[in-house]
């Protein structure tokens, strides 16, 4: 009777056990959307649709979406100029927040950051970092959503190498070198197969070619016909990168014939890679780069969080892995 009476509490025990309400959620600290009333001028780099914008546009988007928080993109084809005339414009408007691109430069941005901060606006950066104002103001909301720049290009030489690039090839780099910050991307890329023996030549993007990247073919085409040695070209510029298979055609190349190693996946860059014209692209996660940022501002404004670093690098997309992918980059996803 004991064991009996025992086996049939130890059941109701576990039973009521069972049964027991569970907490409940949660509550939400706030009634509404919690950017709600929120304001961000937001430079998205490029042209407007571009391939290596509109993924930065639609993740800006979303995050507004899902904050509640007005979000008013500008477009600079790339030009360090205009992004500082941008920010005048946005500082003017006295918005919550101003997201930025760091293609000018610290010294450049540095007293315009300071005249915004000074008004409580704050001011976050994404695609190219700014450490001297992050260290100032990183206190105050500025942060950094991209890729480590040099390491984003170690990743790329390193898939041209495991490609078959080897020491004694002769390569091209055609990339930004006369940006500071910028130019660390290609220098990654340079330096690492310097490295590895590979013989590179730097051939430096004019801010013509930086705009319109179209106009890089004739330029490639001219390259290439004049070195019929020429093993590898690397570059760390999205729109130039979608235009190299149409180089490559031109100058009578067949896919596979040169390594190509470049970065971002506009549509050019997609069909470069499933007509294996393109050995790798670095793939940026550029819609991280449009909704990371909207997220900090509002992190910020709201809760005052301190400045966020994220490393949006995802290593190389491939003509093996690019399948997959389509679907979301058909939506201005990836």
């Amino acid at each position: 009777m004991i064991k009996i009476m025992t086996g049939i509490l130890l059941g109701a025990s576990v039973l009521a056990f069972g049964l027991a309400p569970t907490a409940g959620a949660t509550e939400p600290t706030t009634t509404g959307q919690l950017g709600a009333g929120m304001t961000m001028y937001m430079q998205m780099g490029g042209n407007p649709g571009d391939g290596a914008t509109l993924p930065r546009q639609t993740g800006a988007a979303d995050a507004g979406h899902a904050f509640g928080i007005k979000v008013i993109e500008q477009f600079s084809a790339w030009s360090p100029e205009t992004m500082l005339a941008q920010f005048r414009q946005a500082m003017a408007a006295h918005p919550t927040c101003i997201g930025i691109m760091g293609h000018p430069g610290d010294p450049a941005f540095a007293p315009l950051i300071k005249q915004a901060a000074d008004q409580g606006i704050i001011v976050t950066v994404g695609n190219t970092p700014l450490p001297d104002n992050q260290k100032l103001y990183d206190a105050k909301g500025f942060g950094y959503a991209g890729v480590e720049l040099y390491v984003g290009g170690q990743i790329t030489a390193q898939a041209m190498l495991n490609a078959g690039l080897k020491k004694g090839d002769e390569a091209l780099e055609y990339g930004v070198f006369n940006e500071s910050v910028r130019s660390q991307s290609d220098r990654g890329l340079t330096e690492t197969l310097e490295k590895a023996g590979v013989k590179v030549t730097r051939l430096n993007i004019s801010p013509q070619v930086d705009a319109d990247s179209s106009l890089a073919v004739p330029i490639l085409v001219a390259f290439i016909q004049a070195h019929p040695d020429l093993k590898a070209i690397g570059t760390q510029h999205g729109g130039v990168t979608g235009f190299i298979p149409q180089a490559l055609q031109q100058a009578g190349k067949k896919p596979g014939q040169i390594i190509v190693g470049g970065i971002d996946l506009a549509p050019a860059t997609i069909a470069g890679l499933q007509s294996k014209y393109l050995t790798a692209t670095l793939d940026q996660q550029l819609y991280l780069q449009g909704f990371l940022p909207v997220t900090q501002c509002v992190l910020s404004a709201a809760y005052h969080f301190a400045g966020l670093t994220i490393n949006t690098g995802a290593g190389v997309q491939t003509p093996a892995t690019i399948d997959s992918l389509i679907p979301l980059i058909k939506r201005g996803i990836r």
